[in-house]
């Protein structure tokens, strides 16, 4: 995937991700997984990160053209891809949804014998198993393509890896039989676990990883191909889980520390989401004792703390949606508004039209609100807005909305 020329050297995002990484390189912690064989031949050193806005603008420093295999960053995709084949109800009619607090390939079922979240090993294979496919093989070309669909490009199976895995892969095969046994696995376990072991093989780059955070960031759809990957419900419900489960037993010191929904692997990837703004992918093989890139998690916890992606982070007082507010000489009142309308904009909406009025917009005859230089409006803004058009609102006045671009009706139906 080519790099936007915008994010080039010079560029002070570029340079920005540039400092991260040095000061991420003074960890010298952690080692490579060696349980499995061939990833035990990486290079230490190898050190990436990549960010990509939800317009597609790209930005890079480091190895990230450096191809390494996704392991368990592809759990949160295959979920999502679970969810749109059979739904929430029926995806966790298997898997729970709950954080594990355990490493990421204990023994965590709950009482009804489902694994803990689709994100530990158990869950995973199961949720693997979910995806609608008539063999093996073809279910694992689906998940490929997916996968694929969410990096913009082809991704393509290390047969080493893959093979290695395989080898070496009885733990998680012990975990099928119990998942099976406990009646949460809806396949046999060597097709489940085989192509589990496929999906963890795919071979992806920093730059992937950014451009697969930056597709659910942006509601599903990938922000340079267009293409609507999942829907923005099965977006938030994949971000959801990353927020709680997404690194194991250290998810509340992520979610303390970083702040952000992510999603591991012990190949030494790391995907995190800022919702609505950017995707990012770093790359670092070297794992803490909980399996996570310990380069990794320092650049993600400075990038997080210095320029304030955390999404707890209080932003003070947003950024006013109305643009201009006019009395008329009739007593009339003319509202223009810009940029994203939410709910929040709406309730500062109805807050400024009631003080502009006196306390009670029943004594304007009538309010205009003009959404020409708006961008986007969300569902419950218009329906709130929709509403008060209609005469169904407190306001009294006659309410008339301008909406050139029918934004109100692209929300209203989706």
């Amino acid at each position: 995937m080519p790099i936007d020329p915008a994010g080039g050297a010079g560029n002070p995002v570029t340079d920005a991700l540039e400092e991260v990484l040095r000061r991420a390189a003074e960890v010298q912690s952690g080692a490579v997984a060696d349980y499995i064989p061939e990833l035990a031949l990486i290079d230490p050193e190898l050190l990436a990160i990549s960010a990509t806005s939800v317009l597609g603008h790209q930005y890079s420093a480091g190895s990230s053209e450096a191809e390494f295999t996704i392991q368990s960053i592809s759990k949160p995709f295959v979920y999502a891809l679970a969810l749109a084949d059979l739904g929430v109800e029926e995806v966790h009619s298997h898997v729970g949804f709950e954080p594990s607090g355990e490493p990421f390939n204990a023994i965590s079922l709950d009482p009804a014998g489902r694994p803990a979240n689709p994100l530990i090993n158990a869950g995973a294979i199961v949720t693997s198993a979910l995806i609608d496919a008539p063999t093996p093989q073809a279910r694992f070309e689906r998940i490929r393509s997916v996968l694929s669909a969410f990096a913009g490009r082809e991704l393509q199976l290390d047969e080493r890896v893959y093979a290695s895995e395989s080898e070496t892969g009885h733990r998680n095969r012990a975990l099928g039989h119990l998942t099976l046994a406990a009646g949460a696995l809806p396949r046999g376990v060597a097709d489940a676990t085989e192509v589990y072991f496929q999906q963890c093989a795919l071979l992806v780059t920093a730059a992937d990883l950014a451009m697969m955070g930056a597709t659910l960031a942006n509601a599903g759809v990938n922000p340079v191909t267009n293409v609507e990957v999942v829907t923005s419900e099965v977006a938030r419900q994949t971000l959801s889980l990353m927020t709680s489960c997404g690194m194991y037993d250290r998810a509340g010191e992520w979610a303390f520390r970083v702040g952000m929904p992510a999603k591991s692997g012990v190949g030494g990837g790391i995907v995190a989401v800022k919702p609505g703004q950017f995707g990012v992918g770093v790359f670092s093989p070297r794992l803490d004792e909980a399996g996570n890139s310990a380069r990794g998690t320092r650049a993600l916890t400075l990038l997080s703390q210095e320029f304030e992606l955390n999404l707890l982070e209080h932003h003070h007082a947003p950024a006013s949606p109305i643009q201009e507010l006019a009395v008329t000489a009739s007593g009339g009142m003319t509202v223009s508004l810009r940029g994203e309308i939410d709910f929040i904009a709406v309730e500062q909406l109805v807050h400024d039209v009631r003080e502009a009025a006196g306390g009670d917009p029943a004594d304007a005859s009538s309010i205009t609100i003009d959404l020409t230089a708006v961008t986007r409006v969300g569902l419950a803004a218009a329906r709130l807005l929709t509403a008060a058009a209609a005469g169904r609102s407190a306001w009294g006045s006659t309410v008339q909305v301008v909406d050139p671009s029918h934004l109100l009706a692209v929300a209203l139906t989706g």
